[in-house]
């Protein structure tokens, strides 16, 4: 039985690769225009722009709207131009779907699905901490989405509680790939959330997809206990933290729980769980994840534990300010292949 499903989960992840390569080589441009979409209000801020629900033919979207002036004067047109490429070229059930993308004069335009649940980070700071069941459920998601990219040779690099959101049905979605990489080998650049830096990325040692388990064993943490395992007032204290790889766990965590961030969290590459020669399956065969049916999961056949309540706005209110575009393309070269 479990040989069968193991050549199943071998069989898609081998035709998504194939699609990917294939959307990945021939990325698709302007596919909208602004004039389609109805703007409704911001529900997210950052430092290129953006981020609004808006809809098109009775649906609801997320429209990414990036400043080129900004992009530029940050030094981040190739994750821009990355963040896109990537995007336009993947479809997983856990992770937000780009739909349409597109440029004009002054900005760059993602439309993504919108997913109206809001952010964990929000919702865990509300409730404080999740039971170690609903921190499953979640961990698993995100466990099967990163066994996707990785597949598809992608390191993720930003996961945080900010960056995963929930959809109507209280299934996650993750979302801002504004750090993500196609990686044959390695790669060296400092970036990321203090709490959630592997330390193969503070020493710069250069790395790979192994600092994604690394992040999701921190998470697994922070669902659980309502607080990441590695913390302090500036960056530099949480990075030294992080190199001696001391954390406590609190008194409520099972010893499976414990376990399995043992693992993930490990300083030893050729120790920490995702990394090994069995891939994702140590993650997913380790005994907290025991009573999880990962097929159910994927096909999103289990209860969520958690449901927002669809007559809610699940996102901060933003102060509106209008479009400005120019008479006069920006950086056409720059951003030609947008």
């Amino acid at each position: 039985m479990q040989a069968q499903i193991d050549a199943q989960v071998t069989s898609f992840l081998e035709h998504a690769k194939q699609e990917f390569d294939q959307k990945y080589n021939t990325p698709s441009k302007q596919t909208a225009k602004l004039e389609d979409f109805t703007l409704n209000r911001t529900v997210g801020t950052g430092s290129f722009g953006r981020v609004m629900v808006v809809s098109h033919n009775q649906t609801n979207y997320a429209l990414k709207i990036m400043e080129k002036e900004t992009i530029v004067k940050l030094k981040q047109v190739e994750h821009t131009l990355a963040e896109k490429r990537i995007l336009q070229a993947i479809k997983f059930p856990f992770i937000v779907n780009l739909a349409y993308s597109f440029k004009d004069n002054s900005h760059l335009y993602i439309v993504l699905e919108f997913a109206s649940g809001g952010e964990m980070f929000t919702h865990l700071r509300s409730v404080g901490k999740y039971p170690e069941d609903q921190t499953r459920f979640y961990a698993a998601q995100v466990a099967l989405a990163f066994e996707y990219l990785h597949f598809l040779g992608i390191i993720y690099r930003d996961l945080k509680p900010e960056n995963i959101l929930f959809g109507s049905d209280g299934y996650l979605k993750i979302t801002d790939f504004g750090f993500a990489k196609l990686v044959r080998d390695r790669t060296y650049t400092l970036c990321g959330t203090p709490e959630y830096i592997a330390p193969e990325i503070i020493l710069s040692r250069g790395y790979n997809k192994a600092v994604d388990y690394w992040a999701l064993g921190v998470l697994i943490y922070e669902m659980a206990a309502g607080f990441p395992p590695f913390y302090a007032d500036q960056p530099i204290q949480i990075y030294e933290k992080i190199v001696q790889g001391r954390f406590k766990f609190p008194s409520h965590f099972t010893s499976d729980l414990k376990d399995l961030i043992r693992n993930l969290l490990q300083s030893d590459l050729t120790k920490r769980f995702g990394n090994l020669k069995n891939g994702t399956k140590d993650i997913k065969f380790h005994k907290w994840f025991t009573n999880i049916n990962w097929i159910n999961i994927f096909e999103k056949k289990v209860k969520a534990p958690y449901m927002p309540k669809p007559d809610r706005d699940h996102y901060e209110r933003y102060d509106e300010k209008p479009l400005q575009n120019l008479t006069f393309t920006l950086y056409s070269n720059e951003f030609d292949d947008f």
